[in-house]
């Protein structure tokens, strides 16, 4: 049994991890927010912490670094986002964190993760790799990631593989001209390949959501508040095909 913290905006993960590790026999505290999470820590050190990376007041990212530099990373952290990149990855573990998980999480890859965690504690802090950005042009433009060294933690790479292949590449977009510019930043940049890739999808589907929900992997309530964030309306998109 361990203490476990769950550090989430969303008042459905919380609940939803919760559930899981309590049925696990872990003893389960949440926060949802920052500012939650540095009270809970100050009232002592939790056995591990699962970290959400998009919060409203400050980011996850943030707070493992000043958790760093404040001394007070003593336990195991393992992040987590709904928008995992390669980039994020690598900062998280280099600033301390053991481990980084995809959402929607699988319940094999939670309870491994967690166990993992409480059973190695954290680790050493290792220097992140350079990467380099392979563009191959053919049409709109193809991005691939590749590691210049192989110091990165193999937990992370394998839990990103199957968001590196997605998130990570730009394929051609069958029924549009979209293309991708190099001078918006990163989260500018990944809303706008989301946004034709969802749009695509439900043109293509003709916008059937539990078809859509099947193509893209999400499950329907993660869909909806995907497409809302991105100011995608589903009946606008499927009447462009």
């Amino acid at each position: 049994m361990a203490n476990i913290l769950v550090v989430d905006d969303e008042m459905g993960i919380r609940e939803l991890l919760s559930e899981i590790l309590g049925d696990e026999g872990h003893v389960v505290t949440t926060a949802e927010n920052a500012q939650q999470a540095r009270e809970q820590r100050a009232a002592g050190a939790p056995d591990l912490v699962l970290l959400d990376i998009w919060m409203p007041d400050t980011d996850g990212v943030t707070l493992l670094k000043e958790w760093q530099r404040d001394g007070l990373l003593t336990m195991p952290v393992i992040m987590m986002s709904g928008h995992a990149t390669i980039d994020t990855a690598v900062e998280a573990t280099r600033i301390g964190a053991l481990n980084f998980l995809e959402k929607p999480i699988s319940l094999q890859k939670l309870l491994k993760a967690v166990q993992q965690g409480l059973t190695r504690g954290r680790e050493p802090v290792r220097p992140a790799p350079s990467f380099q950005m392979r563009s191959t042009v053919t049409g709109p433009t193809v991005i691939t990631a590749v590691p210049m060294e192989s110091t990165f933690s193999s937990t992370v790479m394998s839990n990103m593989t199957q968001s590196a292949n997605t998130s990570m590449s730009i394929l051609p977009v069958e029924a549009s001209s979209f293309t991708l510019s190099f001078n918006l930043p990163l989260r500018e940049a990944r809303d706008a390949f989301e946004r034709a890739y969802f749009e695509h999808h439900l043109t293509r589907e003709n916008g059937s959501m539990t078809r859509v929900a099947e193509k893209t992997g999400l499950e329907r309530t993660h869909l909806y508040r995907k497409l809302k964030q991105l100011g995608v309306e589903p009946g606008k998109a499927a009447k462009k095909g």
